[in-house]
């Protein structure tokens, strides 16, 4: 594409400007090489502008940059205000604006976005509307999957897997909109169909992240300007602060009455081995009953989301039940099988609130006793460890405090730490920092109707240790420790 076609619509600088063709577009100097533009980020722990001189030996010529750099006179130097802002608008304009051709929903709260991308998904597909994810799990649509290395990818990578779901005959994606996402433009230029508020709590405070919970919030408002729609979670107190920044029709849900889409009831039920919930909603009006394939009002609640969106692309109220029934979410109370009379669900809850909600969330079925394991990413903030040693202490019936991705703090440290919260609130407990043992350990101890929640890796197969990613796979652990259960070991 020529580079004039580009920059189209930025504004910029450049002293020696000719117009070239540009194969590609990188940020990474490692996988930069001739023809390409390279764009200089700054980063929260490095600058792009550092690596220029080793982006030029690959043969790169053409740089994007917020200030001058030394390099020799055959390198054209476009200088531009907000480098991370004009890869967004450039990232558009190489794939030729794919979110023109494809509606894109956006999510953003702080808990339930992957969980309701994915009930999203199930729904919309049901109703034949070929619909994909990009999120935390990755990006999904027919049978293809997508790494990501973020919840909202990079800007260049988000626009060009919407450019391919759109080659593909995506007609949706449901896209997971953190704030970091926000602050950083990786959205910038995504046309949103539609955007949804699931809920707010104070998270993602700290070491490269938000300065404060006001300007995390913040961030959170700034997706519906952007949107031709809004979905907003009318339950939360943040709902009105989120309506006042929305631009175009807003649709509300949620228990109040108030609500376009109300949640009157909820009953737990079974689906084969599954937790699932059965609930009633008024729909503007209209009452309506269907199943979720997933445990605890929460995911009822979430799931008028889903209800909303069915009407809105015109699915109907049985196709909706259908998908509702169909979904499945990687890590996200995930309920294994196999596992004798013991009930083993996978949860990537990582701090209070969510270690709360699925614990809460199985004590509503049938049980003996809850057995829950987790740990704390190192480097995060501390209050984390404070609230998941209070929960777990408080509501289960024994605690496994294991590691979570300490990268390079001292792994006893963490779990001893955990563990005067766990006790101070009465809980029984055992620390066992190797995170494969700790599981071993759990699934040994389970007795016939007892529930493990492994909670925190959740969909992750590695963890993170001295700055390194290990293989880590979870599931398999757990059937690595039923399977010396059974042969006595």
């Amino acid at each position: 594409m020529k580079l004039s076609k580009i920059l189209q619509g930025l504004d910029f600088t450049c002293e020696n400007f000719t117009d070239r063709e540009i194969e590609d577009i990188a940020y990474d100097s490692r996988k930069t090489k001739q023809g390409f533009l390279f764009v200089c980020l700054v980063g929260a722990l490095t600058d792009g502008h550092k690596y220029v001189q080793s982006a030029y030996d690959k043969g790169t010529r053409v740089f994007l940059c917020e200030h001058k750099i030394d390099l020799p006179e055959d390198a054209m130097i476009i200088i531009t205000g907000n480098t991370r802002s004009a890869l967004a608008k450039i990232s558009c304009n190489f794939f030729s604006n794919p979110s023109q051709e494809i509606k894109v929903i956006g999510l953003t709260g702080t808990k339930g976005k992957t969980t309701t991308a994915h009930i999203v998904k199930s729904v919309l597909n049901e109703g034949g509307i070929k619909t994909g994810i990009i999120g935390t799990v990755g990006s999904f649509f027919g049978d293809r999957f997508i790494p990501t290395a973020n919840t909202t990818p990079e800007s260049y990578e988000l626009q060009k897997t919407l450019r391919i779901m759109a080659d593909n005959g995506c007609e949706a994606v449901v896209l997971e909109v953190s704030s970091l996402g926000l602050k950083h433009h990786r959205v910038d230029g995504t046309e949103f169909y539609c955007g949804a508020f699931t809920n707010l709590f104070p998270d993602h405070v700290g070491t490269n992240e938000h300065d404060s919970h006001e300007e995390y919030a913040y961030w959170k408002t700034q997706l519906f300007p952007m949107c031709k729609k809004a979905i907003v979670n009318i339950d939360d107190p943040f709902s009105s602060e989120i309506i006042r920044n929305c631009c175009g029709e807003v649709i509300t849900y949620g228990k109040s009455t108030d609500a376009d889409y109300i949640l009157e009831s909820c009953q737990k039920v079974r689906l084969g081995n599954l937790f699932a919930t059965n609930f009633h909603t008024t729909a503007k009006g209209e009452s309506k009953e269907f199943t979720v394939a997933l445990p605890g009002e929460i995911n009822a609640h979430n799931s008028l989301i889903a209800v909303a969106l069915a009407d809105i692309f015109g699915v109907s109220d049985e196709n909706t039940d259908k998908g509702l029934q169909k979904v499945f979410v990687k890590g996200r109370c995930e309920i294994l099988p196999d596992t004798q009379n013991i009930t083993v669900i996978i949860d990537y809850a990582h701090n209070g609130v969510s270690l709360k909600s699925i614990i809460d969330t199985a004590k509503e079925y049938e049980h003996n006793r809850i057995i829950t394991l987790f740990g704390s990413v190192g480097g995060r903030t501390e209050c984390r460890r404070k609230e998941l040693g209070t929960v777990s202490g408080e509501l289960s019936d024994f605690t496994v405090i294991t590691s979570d991705d300490p990268d390079f703090e001292d792994p006893q440290a963490i779990c001893e730490e955990i563990a005067a919260h766990c006790k101070e609130a009465g809980g029984k407990y055992v620390t066992i920092p190797d995170r494969g043992e700790a599981v071993n350990y759990a699934v040994k101890m389970a007795q016939d109707g007892d529930i493990v929640i492994l909670a925190g890796k959740g969909h992750e197969e590695y963890i993170k240790i001295n700055g390194k990613l290990l293989p880590f796979n979870e599931r398999e652990e757990v059937i690595k420790a039923f399977k010396e259960k059974k042969e006595g070991k």
